[in-house]
Formats: C-alpha cells, structure tokens, sequence
C-alpha cells in the first residue's frame, strides 16, 4: 500500500487508493456533497469550461512558483485546508495535514471542528497556520478559541459565512455518520472489512476537540454538537465586530456575489474566500471560479481572493491565478492522499499538484506566476 501512494500519478489515483483503504461512511464524508451533488460535480466542470491560449516561443527554461499570499512566502498558489474529522482518514490526521503543509512551504487552515488542538497544530503548521471559524450560538466560545488561535500565533482567521444550517449531506445521513453517529448495520459491516483501519484509526472517535475544551469539565458535547450548534443570525455586524476584535488578517468565507465582496472590503476585510462549501451547501449554487470574474471587476486586487472547489489539477491552480485569484484552496486533494498514505500521502498530494502547476507554467510560455493573466484563459 505505501508503495502505491507514492506511484499515484495524479490526485484521482490518491482518491482511488483511499476509497479502499477506508470504511465507505469515512471516505463518503470526504467525498460527497449536498442532495443531488450537482454543486459538487459544478465545482470541476467550471474549471474543465475553461480553456488555455498559451504563450509561444518564450524561454521557460527557468520557472518560479513561488508566490505571496497574504504578506507571506508559499512555494505555489495555494493553501491546505480547511477539513473537518482528518482523524477518519489517519491517526491525528490534523496533525499529519499540518505538517505536509508546513514542509511542502504553503499555509495551513485548520478547520474549528479539527480533532487536534489549535495549539498542536500551530506547533505543527510552523507558525503558518490558520483557524477557520465557525461563529457559534454561543458566541463566547466562537470568541475563546479565536483568543487562542492569537496566542498560538495564527496568521489568520476565516469567518466561515455559509453555514447557518447544515446542507443535507445524504451520504452521511444514509451511513449514519449524521447526525449522532449511529450506525446502521450495513455501515457497520463495512467496518469490519477494513481491520487495519479498526486497529489504527478507529481508536480515535469523532470529537471536536476545541470545543469540547471550552465547554468545560463535565459538559454534554453531543447537547451542544448538531443542528442547533451555528448561528443562523450572523450578519454584517458581526463581521464587523470581528473586524475590531481580531488585529491581524481576516478573511469571510462563502462569497459567490460581488456585492458581498464590496460590503466586505468596505468593513476592512484582508480577503474573501469564494467558495460553496465544497458542494457540501446549497445544491444548485455556482462556484467559486463562477464567481471570480465578476468580483475581481467588483474590487480588483484590493483584497486577496482565494478560490476553491474543485481542484484536482495544478492546471486548474493556474486558470484561477490567471483569471485574478491570489491562490486557491485546496480540501478534498490532501485528504485524499491522507487517506491514501498518511502524512506521506498528504504530501504526495501536494508534490502532484506542484509539478502539475510548474509544467502548466511551462507550456503556457509563463516563467513566473505573475505571468499568467487573463488573455491565457477562454472558455
């Protein structure tokens, strides 16, 4: 099996490896979306509409990938995470995500529902560590860990915006995952295919670690865990309220409008994350990489615009770049070469998409990734 994972030639051969490697209730949850999927299956077809006019006759014998995001150095355009329940796919696979991150040079953005610590991982993630913030009901909780993402020196948060309610994520409901973790029994029979995976992983039930530590001593986390659990009424004031609170770079996540990139720049956001939760949302939504066009027209290169959804190729991290994006983010890729191979397999993952993105640069006559702009993109 480990032989396998660093043969895998491309991010499709790392999700293969995984779907056997780990019960289907555990690969489902990485690999799925809401209702129907068809904002899951929209997330690659905006990238595959797209199309490249490249550059001929260039001297592309020495490349650079290296970019800025957000003040700081990455090796290629792109971020890791955010990703809940990592521990499925891998012992504290967290922990394993963070440290591919950290050696491959890109930043890493933890998920709140992580199941390790906020200060592990910023230990892990070498100091480029991010938290995605979920805004609780219970907005003293949402405010303590955001106060330790700051002591553990998080570079930034993301206000996560898409999610007053959870989507109807049917695979999960159909295994049992959701909502209260109760398996039937063909879930449960699946499971016991997959020995190894009881031996090592099983060990490590679902906990949303954080949480649970804010909650305190004693503390019921499955009253608090569910449906009920976000909060439906975050609006603009509170985004403002962050704004004040937190003194480093924020970003909102779930912007598909151009108004809402406006009205975010204008309450002094460092970025906006164009996203639709991964399919995982509202079924029917356009993506990330739909949106991008008219917010770049909307507020240009003031803020930082990051993409996601979709990624499976270093050629789509250069039709996003190219098309005005500061980076894309990438979710299912890592985690399917964490379910793959561990930490290596995360790795893999991101060496894959390196190189893909560093040959894209090549054979669209680009020696840097300030090279690649609009004209080399069509539809």
């Amino acid at each position: 099996m480990s032989r396998r994972f660093k043969d895998a030639l491309n991010i499709d051969e790392l999700r293969e490896i995984a779907r056997r490697r780990v019960p289907r209730f555990a690969f489902d949850y990485v690999d799925g979306g809401a209702e129907d999927e068809r904002t899951l299956a929209g997330n690659r077809a905006a990238f595959e509409r797209l199309r490249f006019r490249p550059r001929t006759m260039v001297d592309v014998s020495v490349r650079d990938t290296a970019t800025t995001i957000l003040g700081h150095p990455a090796s290629f355009p792109a971020i890791v995470g955010p990703t809940g329940l990592n521990g499925l796919q891998w012992p504290n696979g967290d922990l394993a995500i963070a440290h591919a991150a950290a050696a491959a040079g890109l930043p890493f953005a933890m998920s709140t529902v992580s199941m390790s610590y906020i200060e592990d991982l910023a230990r892990a993630a070498s100091g480029r560590l991010w938290l995605q913030a979920y805004v609780f009901r219970e907005r003293e909780i949402s405010d303590r860990l955001i106060d330790r993402a700051e002591t553990g020196g998080c570079d930034a948060i993301i206000i996560t915006s898409d999610f007053p309610t959870p989507g109807k994520r049917e695979r999960d409901l159909r295994s049992g995952l959701l909502p209260k973790q109760e398996f039937p029994l063909r879930t449960t029979l699946d499971i016991l295919r997959h020995p190894r995976w009881i031996l090592t992983v099983a060990r490590n039930k679902p906990r949303f670690v954080n949480v649970e530590r804010e909650l305190g001593p004693g503390a019921n986390v499955n009253n608090f865990v569910g449906h009920n659990m976000f909060d439906p009424s975050l609006d603009w004031d509170d985004l403002a309220r962050f704004r004040d609170r937190w003194k480093r770079k924020l970003l909102l996540k779930g912007v598909l409008r151009a108004d809402d990139a406006e009205r975010a720049a204008a309450l002094g956001v460092d970025g906006v994350w164009l996203s639709n939760h991964g399919g995982r949302q509202l079924d029917g939504a356009i993506s990330g990489m739909d949106a991008l066009p008219e917010v770049i027209d909307a507020v240009g290169r003031r803020l930082a615009i990051i993409v996601d959804g979709g990624v499976r190729r270093g050629s789509d991290i250069a039709k996003a770049v190219a098309l005005g994006a500061t980076a894309v983010a990438l979710g299912r890729a890592p985690v399917y070469g964490l379910g793959a191979g561990g930490e290596a397999g995360a790795a893999r993952a991101l060496e894959i998409l390196r190189d893909e993105f560093d040959r894209t640069l090549a054979l669209t006559g680009c020696r840097a990734v300030a090279d690649l702009t609009p004209d080399l993109v069509t539809r």
